[in-house]
């Protein structure tokens, strides 16, 4: 009896490898979840550290904001978390650890064929608060505005509140669109017609959208006001040497410049 249960165990382990690999996923991957600000930085830092042939792979997934990072990490379910906030106390009670990265610039974008580049942060906190409806108010085209917000406790709309003018006491208008993460807030203004909305800045979302200019500041200016620190975080608990390993690449210089040129700027520990 002992050898047949020994046996069903190493044809069940084997079959879920079997799974794993058909998937794409490598049983040794170091996977990073979190907070979709500056996801497209963390992917380019993990893919300079595979490109060196480290120990084991590391992946960043899709986000699942930087709560679920703290739910993952805490709950001792994955080693490494990515987070756009900082710890709570009672986070950090809970043997929680976090490793700034870079400074990430928030940034308001439009839908490319809104034709406006440059607004004050009143005509900014007035749209969003939904006095000013139309494009044509402020040099644009006879086009209604539509918001794209986030939810209340988005790390970027957290940010624009303690630091944008106009934005600490804010009431949204509610004729708006809540984005459930940076990606779909990205993707609903690039789709639709007249839209509005904010997130990490990136270099690639000038691709897609036109970034407006703050006051005559755009979000890589100095005085730009606005942005979220970028975190990865770990449980003491839990740390191992590939967590250690990473996290000393994604500090080093090397990391550092990578941030850089995808419009971050970089911390030290």
């Amino acid at each position: 009896m002992a050898l047949l249960i020994a046996n069903l165990r190493r044809i069940i382990a084997g079959g879920v490898i079997l799974l794993a690999q058909a998937a794409g996923v490598r049983a040794d991957d170091l996977s990073i979840v979190g907070t979709g600000d500056g996801i497209e930085m963390l992917q380019a830092v993990a893919a300079a550290y595979n490109a060196e042939g480290g120990p084991i792979r590391v992946s960043v997934p899709p986000s699942i904001g930087s709560g679920g990072a703290v739910a993952a990490v805490g709950g001792e379910r994955q080693k490494l978390g990515r987070v756009a906030r900082p710890l709570t106390e009672a986070e950090k009670a809970q043997g929680l650890v976090e490793v700034p990265l870079a400074r990430i610039p928030s940034a308001i974008f439009v839908h490319q064929g809104v034709g406006v580049t440059d607004l004050t942060s009143a005509q900014v906190a007035a749209i969003f608060a939904g006095t000013l409806d139309n494009w044509s108010a402020l040099g644009g085209p006879d086009l209604k505005i539509r918001v794209v917000r986030r939810e209340d406790t988005d790390s970027t709309l957290s940010v624009l509140r303690a630091t944008m003018p106009g934005w600490r006491d804010l009431v949204l208008t509610s004729r708006s669109k809540t984005a459930t993460t940076t990606q779909d807030a990205i993707a609903t203004v690039r789709e639709t017609p007249g839209a509005i909305g904010f997130g990490p800045y990136s270099p690639a979302l000038s691709g897609d959208l036109a970034i407006l200019t703050i006051d005559g500041r755009s979000p890589r200016d100095p005085a730009y006001p606005s942005a979220v620190t970028l975190a990865l975080i770990y449980k003491t608990a839990t740390r191992d040497a590939a967590a250690s390993a990473f996290l000393a690449f994604a500090t080093s210089d090397r990391a550092g410049q990578v941030m850089a040129a995808r419009g971050g700027a970089p911390l030290r520990p």
